[in-house]
């Protein structure tokens, strides 16, 4: 057992709290739902990059290379000023969603480089222009363009010709849970002398301002009684965590304020005190002497280091943040880089136990940002809707209008969590369906945290009471995809694996809750109690010819394929956690029988008869359509060739007759339901291991369809590209899907890159680009289809290349085409870095991997959010299943639960 797994494992059973503190701070507060309080949701005009630097946050912090403790009291970031802008850089800087020709969009350069489960070290860097950064350009010049057009980047403004930018690596490493080392190193890259502010900053959240009578913290210069060491000390004192003290190095100037609103400059109204939020940023920009309190006291404060750099030179501030006393600490001597050595050692030793041995160096390098980006996108996330809703003593009162505005309907809904994001920029809330992809990624390092994400969204305070989890807190009623079974099953198998026990008792709480959550789904949407399931837009935003969370004119709905294909997915997600309980708890056996006979009647509805006699499947062209069901009995089915087709692929699940011979009354209710039920074998299929152990497969797509689906998904002229499954078959480039409705045309074309239409947004595409989470889903699902038809079941890979081979090698080859994304070719060349020469060839930028949202359909470029390694990050997953090491666990599966694990755990 490594270093690092002792500490799970203390954190685990709450002897030492290594996960107290870690990197929980946002990197955008503003601009959030949370913020809002305009009578008409106007969230991205509310609270504007432009306030957030005066403005004190209601609901959670935002920084750079930000820490702080669980419950966000105490927060530390890096701040910086290059002497050239506008204001203090302590933020990142992006554009909001309508100043974006695709939406919002961060415009910086920041990798996230290394992290552990426990946060004993993580090592972050920022890329610093060292000319004055153009905000109002980036605005405008996004502004200009049309959806049609790129985005204008950072890159894009030549700010980093001549390299001239500072590298800012900030790094931490745990002395103990409660004894924080910081080391901040800056390279300039540059040709010339240059100068650079670096400014530490401390601060405490403000929550007296909101809550009237909690005691108020405060930050104070620490005198020495004795001849003082050669550093400065800061003096914490919050009435949970006692005393606290930021040692700095040096003998940098601290610049105290209060973490308050400057209404004077966003209002027009005089301050209570002088100090406020943005004083530190009037100081050192404006040269204003008088805005920080010279009484050395507050509630945030700075350490302002002056630096100037030669060119290619380096220096380094160490900063230490702890609960031991100046009196008895040597904050900087020989321990202090013996520490780092250590966790550093300790760091390489926990991903060396992880990290398949036979990988070749690039792809662990990627294998371990992957990684590295799960843990930094943590984030303490906290929205209690009722006390949003109904304003704060004291505050002014919020517009009537939010009484039934957006999240009315969630008042119960109260988080103050640690959640797993998105991306702390782009989408810093959770979001549930991304959730749970991320939570398969992070049961390979701490399995522990995953159980606690997935089980979080179904307590009584995420979820409603009517059995709904939370989407996101931009809608909480949308829906997503119910992939809540699937996730907690994976992580369950694989921790299984790793330590070879699986936990169930948090398989049992899962599927408890679950119970409700599929209620609710089969009671809401059904439209019309035929097994055939709406849902909306379910995740897959502009994919649709309109707007699927929109009620259609004319009393007319959709029958969707994919609603109904993920309802398919969820009975055998939860049919297989019931055989599984039932291994120690028979009784799980009747409530598995329940989820075997909804499967066939989903199944059937799909691919026989939906509502009124339509089928959703389309003989003629072998693929699955949503078809729209118009009140005045006229049905169309939309053919369009997109990924909402693949999606039936996901419903399979594979059982054993081993395990259902133990069960008995299972089997029994098993074999009749099979012998009465008319057109069963269309579902259920059969086959023979030896003489004693029988397969019984359940599938949406049967062994006649099956052939048919792949030859369309694996055409290069339709989904298959270099780099993965794409969204919409590329066959729309030329021949784009048009319907009129009520005198409007709607139209979707294959669109590979950025998205030119403005559905939810416009800042993400479903229309040809390579999405992460469903192709390791398809890559899972040939591989359960690869365990039931063997070797005899080939198909042509590429379609029409003359090539066939068996499932398990074509999901072996999607596989590698998705990897292929971020490793370099033969030329040194990523493709995710598309076609920025600097990222490409610069030795500073090259192997500094970003995991984006998705991914060109054509050329693998990275597209959309840039730190979204949440579901991306299942590419870590997927390197893993390429060592043969993990591979041949295939053959050794406890296939009970077959559905859907084997990509998860080989």
């Amino acid at each position: 057992m490594t270093a690092e797994h002792e500490r799970l494992v203390q954190s685990q059973q709450r002897s030492v709290y290594w996960k107290r503190w870690g990197p929980y701070v946002s990197e955008r507060a503003w601009g959030t739902v949370r913020e809002d309080y305009s009578p008409n949701g106007t969230a991205w005009d509310y609270m504007p990059h432009d306030h957030a630097r005066s403005r004190a946050y209601r609901w959670g912090e935002d920084g750079i290379a930000g820490i702080c403790d669980r419950h966000q009291q105490i927060c530390f970031a890096l701040a910086l000023w290059n002497g050239h802008d506008a204001i203090l850089k302590e933020r990142l800087f992006g554009l909001s969603g309508p100043e974006g020709n695709h939406g919002e969009d961060v415009k910086e350069y920041y990798y996230y480089l290394d992290n552990t489960p426990t946060h004993s070290y993580m090592k972050y860097l920022y890329k610093y222009p060292q000319a004055e950064y153009p905000y109002a350009h980036l605005v405008e010049e996004n502004r200009r363009r049309g959806r049609s057009m790129p985005e204008y980047e950072l890159i894009d403004t030549g700010i980093f010709d001549d390299d001239r930018y500072f590298d800012v690596y900030v790094e931490y490493a745990k002395a103990s849970s409660e004894d924080i080392l910081i080391n901040i190193t800056v390279i300039n890259r540059g040709p010339e002398t240059a100068t650079l502010d670096l400014l530490p900053t401390l601060w405490f959240r403000n929550t007296w301002t909101w809550h009237p009578g909690l005691p108020r913290p405060a930050l104070s210069k620490y005198e020495y009684q004795s001849p003082a060491p050669s550093y400065g000390v800061v003096k914490a004192e919050h009435n949970y965590y006692g005393q606290r003290w930021l040692y700095c190095e040096g003998t940098p100037y601290l610049l105290f304020t209060e973490n308050e609103t400057n209404v004077e400059r966003l209002y027009g109204v005089p301050n209570a005190s002088p100090y406020v939020k943005d004083s530190i940023n009037d100081y050192i920009v404006h040269g204003k002497q008088d805005a920080v309190n010279p009484a050395n006291v507050g509630t945030k404060m700075a350490a302002r280091y002056h630096l100037t750099f030669a060119a290619g030179e380096t220096h380094a501030v160490r900063l230490r943040f702890s609960n031991r006393t100046p009196e008895n600490l040597i904050a900087f001597g020989e321990v202090f880089a013996e520490t780092f050595k250590q966790r550093q050692q300790e760091a390489d030793e926990f991903y060396a136990s992880i990290i398949p041995q036979g990988l070749a160096e690039d792809a662990a390098n990627v294998e371990r940002q992957a990684f590295a980006g799960m843990l930094w996108n943590k984030q303490f996330y906290h929205y209690d809707v009722k006390a949003w809703l109904d304003g704060d003593p004291g505050q002014p009162p919020p517009p009537a209008e939010r009484c039934y505005g957006r999240n009315y309907e969630w008042t119960h809904l109260f988080n103050e969590d640690i959640i797993s994001m998105p991306d702390k920029w782009e989408y810093p809330w959770f979001a549930a369906w991304d959730l749970a992809f991320h939570c398969v990624v992070f049961a390979y390092i701490d399995p522990d945290f995953a159980k606690e994400q997935l089980i979080l969204l179904l307590r009584e305070w995420y979820m409603h009471p009517n059995g709904q989890i939370p989407a996101y807190e931009w809608a909480f009623n949308d829906v997503n995809p119910p992939v809540h079974a699937w996730a907690a099953f994976n992580v369950y198998k694989i921790e299984q694996h790793m330590t070879g026990k699986g936990d169930r008792d948090f398989l049992e709480k899962v599927f408890q809750k679950l119970l409700l959550n599929f209620t609710w789904w089969v009671n809401r949407k059904d439209y019309e109690g035929q097994n055939v399931f709406q849902g909306g837009f379910l995740g897959l935003d502009n994919i649709g010819v309109f707007d699927r969370n929109m009620p259609l004119p004319n009393g007319s709905h959709l029958e969707q394929s994919d609603g109904t294909s993920w309802m398919g997915m969820y009975c055998l997600n939860m049919l297989t956690i019931a055989l599984e309980l039932a291994r120690g708890n028979y009784a799980y056996g009747d409530i598995a029988s329940k989820f075997f006979e909804h499967f066939v009647y989903i199944a059937h509805a799909m691919n026989d008869l939906g509502t009124d006699g339509i089928e959703l499947w389309d003989d003629q062209d072998g693929f699955y359509y949503d078809v729209l069901h118009n009140g005045k009995g006229i049905q169309v089915p939309l053919k369009v060739r997109s990924m909402v087709g693949l999606i039936p692929l996901f419903a399979l699940s594979i059982l054993e007759s081993d395990l259902i011979s133990k069960l008995p009354s299972f089997e029994r209710r098993m074999d009749w339901f099979i012998n009465n039920w008319e057109d069963i074998n269309e579902h259920i299929e059969r086959s023979e291991e030896g003489s004693h152990n029988e397969h019984l497969m359940l599938a949406m797509v049967n062994s006649h369809k099956l052939p048919r689906v792949l030859k369309i998904m694996l055409d290069e002229s339709e989904f298959l590209s270099p780099y993965g499954i794409r969204g919409v078959s590329h066959y729309h480039l030329e021949h784009p899907f048009t319907i009129e409705m009520n005198g409007m045309t709607h139209t979707v074309d294959y669109e590979p890159a950025e998205s030119t239409s403005g559905l939810f947004g416009g800042n993400s595409n479903w229309r040809g680009p390579i999405w992460f989470p469903l192709n390791y889903l398809i890559i899972e699902s040939l591989r359960i289809f690869y365990h039931f038809y063997g070797d005899e079941f080939k198909v042509e890979f590429p379609t029409n290349s003359g090539q066939l081979l068996n499932l398990e090698e074509v999901a072996e080859e999607l596989a590698l085409r998705l990897n292929r994304i971020f490793l370099r070719d033969a030329s040194g060349r990523r493709p995710v870095h598309g076609g920025v020469e600097k990222f490409q060839s610069d030795p500073h930028w090259r192997d500094l991997v970003l995991f984006y949202e998705y991914f060109h359909g054509d050329n693998g470029a990275g597209i959309g959010a840039s730190h979204q390694t949440g579901w991306t990050g299942l590419v870590a997953n997927l390197l893993q299943q390429s060592s043969e090491r993990h591979r041949h666990i295939l053959t050794h599966l406890d296939t009970v639960g077959f559905h859907h694990t084997p990509s998860s755990i080989m």
